[in-house]
């Protein structure tokens, strides 16, 4: 009698590795959209909280992150890769190795060292698989990129030719072998990238290679391949209050209204009631009118603020990175919740809802394969294309994402917009494009120092963070392999009395590199 198997579930030894694809796939984007709108797009200036700010604006993470949810997902994934290969499913083979590969990326961006090629083996037994190495930083790139070119050939048949399908269970490209080849490369891009400044040869042989070869290399170049997850998984929480936290960076909203960009304005609201500080109104007035809040100079004094602390933006106020009073900011008449604060801009009514067509998880995009391609371009590769060919083909992805490419045209030929032949304009642009994807500007930002971003005073260090603390249990249970990834970590300034495991300690993609301070 079969005492230990349920008649109702499904048998490991005898599931469809379909059943638990959509389960990696999900999880991925709702791990990918929290990071990139939640915590990482504090770090990078996207946004800033006016209640409960102190992890999203000021990087007080409790010296502890939590990569469990990752490990979950590989878990699953590596379940779904030996399905396939007792099956002999290629399709689901490639794909899995996709996902691998976008996930283990993910954590060595994030942590730096980390549980590799021991990760995943706990149930075979031994210390060596319950206790698992930490493999290098560099070493986990490398493998990334090894399984993205076997992805790359398990991917490249005619979706006639697999002896199975996944259409059903595929919520990113219904089943479409092409696309996830696409995907591919265009991550074998994105890591190549990685390692531009520590492994430059090997970066720039990688990318020649791959865009010098479209036939049997393709690529993510334009919006409709982008790899996104629909709105129907419960990602954003749109409960009234979560969706009033989050508001604007003032940092990112200043670096769009430079621009006029046409973004601005799908990202976010127009400010409610605009602030005119006017020197010829009589001391003491403070009033609403016509739609406009009208303060004279000697009100910001009364209130021990200066004009710091105040926007006079017309159209768009974003709230100061890491700022004293968050809640209160621009004068708010609700300085405890910032429920109703009618200066600063709200998020976007999308952002309260399920089924906006803009709202998706976004894990990789044609906007930002091109903005890797101009800036390998830029840095002398022989790429087909110029680096400010692929820098406007970057920006209009983009904005064909979000659905303002009729304004294209008109955006491009602005100063400061207009390609100037710079890194730094390259990653600045690119930085704005990756709103809720905030874990590639972080990324870009530790390698370039692009964009150029400033503390404000509430921050716990007076420096945006370069990586993620190992989580607390590991540090108990795993104790001598995490204080062997913690030797690898390089002490800055920044480190201070935290010691190695600090967010301001250097992983080593950016070791010696003098970035991003």
């Amino acid at each position: 009698m079969d005492l230990n198997i349920d008649p109702n579930g499904i048998q490991p030894e005898t599931a469809n590795p379909n059943l638990v694809l959509t389960k990696v796939l999900s999880s991925t984007g709702m791990a990918f959209t929290n990071l990139g709108y939640q915590d990482v797009a504090g770090v990078m200036q996207h946004t800033q909280k006016d209640g409960w700010a102190d992890g999203h604006n000021n990087y007080d993470w409790g010296q502890s992150n939590d990569w469990s949810i990752y490990y979950d997902i590989l878990r699953n994934n590596k379940f779904v890769y030996e399905r396939a290969e007792q099956l002999g499913y290629d399709l689901q083979k490639g794909v899995s190795l996709v996902m691998k590969s976008m996930v283990f990326g993910l954590i060595t961006d994030l942590f730096g060292d980390a549980p590799y090629t021991a990760a995943l083996n706990a149930d075979e037994g031994g210390d060596e698989n319950m206790f698992p190495v930490f493999d290098k930083q560099r070493d986990i790139y490398l493998g990334i990129l090894a399984d993205l070119e076997t992805a790359n050939t398990l991917l490249s048949k005619n979706k006639n030719e697999y002896n199975s399908t996944i259409e059903a269970a595929d919520i990113y490209y219904q089943g479409d072998p092409v696309k996830w080849r696409k995907l591919a490369n265009s991550l074998r891009l994105r890591y190549l990238m990685r390692l531009s400044v520590k492994e430059p040869a090997i970066a720039k042989a990688g990318i020649e290679e791959i865009a010098g070869d479209p036939t049997n290399n393709p690529i993510i170049t334009t919006a409709a391949d982008d790899a996104n997850m629909p709105s129907w998984t419960p990602v954003y929480d749109v409960s009234e209050s979560e969706y009033r936290r989050i508001k604007m960076c003032q940092t990112l909203v200043e670096a769009m209204r430079a621009g006029n960009d046409p973004r601005l304005g799908v990202w976010a609201k127009r400010v409610e009631i605009p602030i005119v500080m006017d020197e010829t109104l009589p001391d003491g007035t403070d009033k609403i009118e016509d739609g406009k809040r009208y303060i004279s100079p000697d009100i910001l004094s009364k209130k021990g603020l200066t004009t710091a602390d105040i926007s006079l933006n017309p159209d768009y106020v974003g709230i100061p990175p890491s700022y004293t009073a968050p809640a209160a900011y621009n004068l708010s008449p609700d300085v405890n919740q910032a429920a109703f604060n009618p200066h600063v801009s709200w998020l976007s009514d999308m952002y309260r809802t399920f089924n906006s067509p803009l709202l998706k998880s976004r894990l990789l995009s044609g906007s930002e394969v091109n903005f890797i391609l101009a800036e390998a371009a830029w840095l002398g590769w022989s790429l087909p294309e110029t680096a400010e060919t692929y820098y406007n083909n970057a920006i209009k992805a983009s904005l064909e994402t979000w659905g303002v490419g009729d304004a294209y045209a008109d955006f491009i030929a602005q100063p400061g917009v207009a390609y100037d032949g710079t890194q730094k304009q390259i990653i600045v642009q690119k930085w704005i494009a990756s709103w809720q994807a905030a874990t590639e500007s972080w990324a870009d930002y530790k390698r370039t120092g692009f964009p150029e971003l400033h503390t404000g005073p509430m921050a716990i260090k007076a420096a945006v963070p370069v990586r993620f603390y190992y989580m607390l249990s590991e540090r108990n249970l795993n104790k001598t392999n995490v204080e062997a990834a913690m030797e690898n970590l390089e002490e800055t300034p920044y480190s201070q009395s935290e010691g190695a495991n600090s967010a301001w300690s250097k992983p080593w993609v950016i070791q010696g590199t003098g970035k991003p301070w």
